[in-house]
C-alpha cells in the first residue's frame, strides 16, 4: 500500500499534498524509511502521539526511493510520445528530371 503511494507520488508533479489521515500516517513511513523528503506536522497531541495533523507535503523522491521504485519495473518502460504520433509535415519530391536543362533557363544551375 505504501509502495503504491510512493509510485502515485513519483508520477505527480511535485511538491504534493495529502490531507487524509491514512495518507499522512504513509508519508510518515515513507520519510521515516528515508524514500521521500517530505513535511509532516506532528501529532495535534505531543504527549501521547495520537490525534490527526492537517496535512502533510511530499517536496521530492530521495535516490534510495527511485531505487526502490526500479526494483519495482516503475517507471514501465514505454516508448516516447512523440513516436506514436503521425506527421504533420509530409514532404513531396520535386522533380527536376522533366527535360534537359538549357543553358538559358532557369532550371540550368551553374557548376
Amino acid at each position: 500500500m505504501t509502495m503504491n503511494l510512493l509510485k502515485q507520488i513519483a508520477g505527480s508533479r511535485l511538491p504534493v499534498s495529502f490531507y487524509r489521515s491514512e495518507d499522512i500516517d504513509q508519508v510518515r513511513i515513507l520519510r521515516a524509511a528515508g524514500l521521500v523528503v517530505a513535511l509532516v506536522p506532528s501529532p495535534s497531541n505531543p504527549l501521547s502521539l495520537s490525534g490527526s495533523a492537517a496535512a502533510a507535503q511530499v517536496l521530492a523522491v530521495t535516490q534510495k526511493g527511485r531505487e526502490e521504485l526500479a526494483k519495482f519495473n516503475y517507471p514501465e518502460s514505454r516508448p516516447p510520445r512523440w513516436r506514436n504520433r503521425s506527421a504533420r509535415f509530409t514532404a513531396r519530391p520535386r522533380s527536376y528530371a522533366s527535360g534537359p536543362s538549357q543553358p538559358g533557363s532557369a532550371r540550368h544551375l551553374p557548376q
